[in-house]
């Protein structure tokens, strides 16, 4: 099984059985599998296509600037490679990928039936997740104590059902200070319960996403007086908290998240209704296709150069939370809970496909 991209055309060489296996999800695989096509079919750099929507079979049209940053720049070495191995992927023996079925049906299907690839056979593909890490099994910062990690659960046995609002955005958060003042204000301002896991910025540059500096002194990065004021309703993490435990807790109701696919699937299993803020990689995919595709989320709108304002925080705390709206979602994410736990029951649709992947072994 070859799980590195450089792996592939060794395995070829020496006439072992090639499997992918997308961590991502059948979205992403769509996207990169049409790449070629879209490719041939404009000149430009997608990063000069603003407001351009592109047309991958299986998803709503993409905006061309929500593809992932490597695919932005035709004339980089990085946009190269993945366009040469997006033409390899389809000679893999079979392709697995970290989604089910009724998640991403009508993508999953497209992809099978070689609607992303017209020119060339698709192999199997098999949808056999939700993957995810067990909750006892998540490691998390080195800095950070069992009694701080657990900290948030003792909190969060105190809170009244689904009323708390959890805000963590993975372990390569680029928020500035001044981001994080922002979304301090609008957290007060919205009313709501949360739950908010705080790193210290890396850089003044919201573009740059490395690992933080270290343990966040928050009475310099939060409002004077904010979490004095906030102390009733409100509870600050450092660095890290246990995220599978904390959405599977009954007092969450709402998940602030960067949409990686890992946190998205976590809340999916959790049935978590989500505002979908991304920061990098192949989050502005995710995003569009959880707004938009599967309505589990509301999106938290940036300025061109990534700054979110405490009024769009408000908006969206108070629109998962409170409206109409945020109940449809809360309904609709119910309702994958559900659909991802019998996908990997046996006889659902994950188990099968495992099965046959091990059969195609055989």
């Amino acid at each position: 099984m070859v799980l590195l991209w450089t792996s592939f055309a060794l395995a070829n060489e020496l006439h072992i059985p090639s499997y992918f296996f997308i961590t991502s999800g059948a979205c992403f695989l769509a996207l990169y599998l049409h790449l070629p096509t879209l490719h041939q079919n404009t000149t430009k750099s997608f990063k000069d296509m603003k407001e351009h929507f592109l047309n991958v079979p299986g998803l709503l049209p993409v905006l061309a600037t929500d593809i992932p940053k490597p695919f932005l720049e035709r004339d980089n070495k990085a946009y190269q490679y993945f366009l040469d191995f997006a033409t390899q992927v389809p000679q893999a023996a079979g392709i697995m990928i970290n989604t089910f079925e009724f998640l991403e049906s009508k993508v999953v299907r497209a992809t099978s039936d070689g609607l992303c690839v017209p020119d060339n056979p698709m192999p199997p593909i098999y949808c056999i997740g939700p993957l995810i890490v067990a909750a006892d099994e998540r490691g998390g910062s080195s800095k950070t104590s069992p009694e701080d990690a657990h900290k948030c659960i003792t909190w969060l046995d105190s809170q009244p059902n689904q009323s708390v609002v959890f805000l963590c955005f993975g372990s390569l958060e680029p928020f500035t200070k001044e981001q994080l003042r922002e979304i301090a204000i609008g957290l007060e301002k919205s009313g709501q319960r949360f739950l908010w896991v705080v790193r210290d910025p890396p850089s003044h540059n919201l573009s740059v996403s490395i690992k933080p500096n270290g343990y966040p002194d928050l009475d310099s990065l939060l409002p004077d007086g904010f979490l004095e004021r906030t102390k009733e309703r409100g509870l600050v993490v450092k660095l890290w908290a246990p995220q599978v435990e904390i959405l599977n807790h009954s007092s969450v109701g709402g998940f602030v998240t960067h949409c990686g696919w890992n946190s998205t699937l976590e809340a999916v299993c959790a049935g978590v209704p989500l505002v979908a803020w991304p920061l990098y990689a192949e989050q502005p995919l995710n995003r569009a296709v959880l707004v938009d595709g599967m309505k589990l989320a509301l999106s938290m709108n940036e300025s061109e150069d990534g700054f979110v304002s405490a009024d769009e925080v408000e908006k969206n705390l108070r629109g998962l939370m409170v409206s109409d709206e945020g109940i449809l979602i809360r309904e609709r994410a119910l309702t994958m809970k559900n659909a991802a736990k019998a996908a990997m029951i046996e006889g659902g649709s994950s188990h099968v496909a495992l099965s046959k992947l091990v059969e195609s072994w055989n």
